[in-house]
């Protein structure tokens, strides 16, 4: 028996209305706005076959400290653990539905390559499956 945390469900930004609240997950997205009064970062994805854009506000509260200028650029690309909060077809200003989550860990994701990213997390799901 483990009494360690549980791990995260690797998913795509887009798919994480399909979770729970409380679900622990892990994923990408494009920094669009930081608000430092609030400490949430606004995330946003586009899916390579619909094109569909879909936003995470991530609550960066309680990972301030270890926090980087260049993970709250405009542009850049973040990875995120942390949990599902809401889950609610709410708008943030003119924005598509956004989810929010509860950053634990967020780091810069460095170069990478979208299409083989989004393939890699689509194999684990089938494989999951």
């Amino acid at each position: 028996m483990s009494f360690g945390p549980l791990p995260s469900q690797l998913c795509l930004l887009s798919s994480l209305s399909q979770k729970d609240v409380g679900d622990k997950v892990r994923f990408l997205g494009c920094v669009t706005s930081y608000s430092i009064a609030s400490g949430i970062l606004t995330l946003q994805y586009r899916g390579s076959e619909d094109g569909q854009l879909s936003f995470a506000a991530v609550d960066v509260n309680l990972v301030l400290q270890s926090l980087g200028a260049e993970q709250t650029r405009v542009g850049e690309w973040v990875n995120v653990i942390g949990y599902v909060t809401s889950t609610d077809s709410r708008k943030l200003g003119d924005i598509n539905p956004v989810v929010e989550v509860q950053a634990m860990l967020l780091w810069s994701a460095g170069p990478l390559n979208l299409q083989k990213y989004e393939a890699s997390v689509k194999a684990l799901d089938r494989e999951k499956s």
